[in-house]
């Protein structure tokens, strides 16, 4: 069995399954496949059955999916032929990070392991896309990453940004609007009492001596955990979570 065997339904939530993980969800229910893939729940009951059976996942009553030992290695190779195709639109087509996502998803399906890596190549082998996401190598290895969602900085928290969700257009528009993107530095200011969002500064000041004057933006909850940050040398740690 190869990865063309797999229709592309079953393809894209080999690759859904791995990335909820991959963005920090430990248990992966079919209700959270059906609200990612955009479909009804009855949908997902038949295609995690036909993924069980094809020795891809496992899953019990009730429980959640996993993926097996094959089941990683075909959606690890979906993972990675999105992300260099982000990574090709973008640096060489001149997409906007905004614009790639639903491009790629159309575009993997049909571009064989041979274009994929004549696009590594081209590229010069990168290891993270447009939105910092790692890439995965051939051989399925996929490099580490140890970043922590935003809505866990503390407050007065110094972070880089490190990824942002290539899968909400209208945030990474909004950040951009910002002078915000991968590799930037946010100030994590006050969060209010009833407040579930976190408001950022963008560090943008070419002088460090100088005032920063930039312009407080705010994320929602939602938004917050889909940009992941590390913490600048000397900044504020992240608080634990209860």
């Amino acid at each position: 069995m190869t990865l063309n065997d797999l229709s592309p339904n079953a393809q894209d939530y080999l690759k859904v399954i791995w990335g909820l993980h991959d963005w920090g969800q430990s248990a992966v229910q079919p209700s959270d496949l059906a609200n990612k893939a955009g479909v009804k729940p009855s949908t997902i009951s038949g295609a995690v059955a036909k993924l069980v059976a094809g020795g891809y996942a496992t899953h019990d009553p009730y429980g959640a999916i996993e993926l097996t030992a094959s089941g990683t290695r075909f959606a690890l190779r979906m993972v990675r032929k999105h992300r260099l195709l982000e990574t090709f639109l973008v640096s060489t087509l001149k997409y906007g990070w905004d614009e790639v996502h639903t491009e790629a998803d159309s575009l993997e399906h049909a571009a064989s392991d041979m274009m994929i890596d004549r696009i590594d190549d081209l590229l010069g082998h990168p290891t993270t896309d447009p939105h910092g996401d790692p890439i995965p190598q051939p051989d399925g290895t996929v490099p580490p990453v140890s970043s922590l969602p935003l809505a866990r900085a503390s407050e007065g928290s110094l972070v880089r940004i490190d990824r942002v969700s290539d899968e909400d257009p209208q945030l990474l528009r909004y950040l951009e609007t910002h002078k915000v993107s991968i590799g930037s530095t946010v100030l994590v200011g006050e969060r209010g009492p009833y407040s579930d969002g976190t408001t950022v500064t963008p560090q943008v000041q070419e002088h460090p001596d100088e005032p920063d004057e930039s312009e407080s933006i705010t994320l929602s909850a939602v938004a917050s955990n889909q940009i992941r940050i590390s913490l600048v040398s000397g900044g504020v740690l992240p608080r634990a979570t209860s």
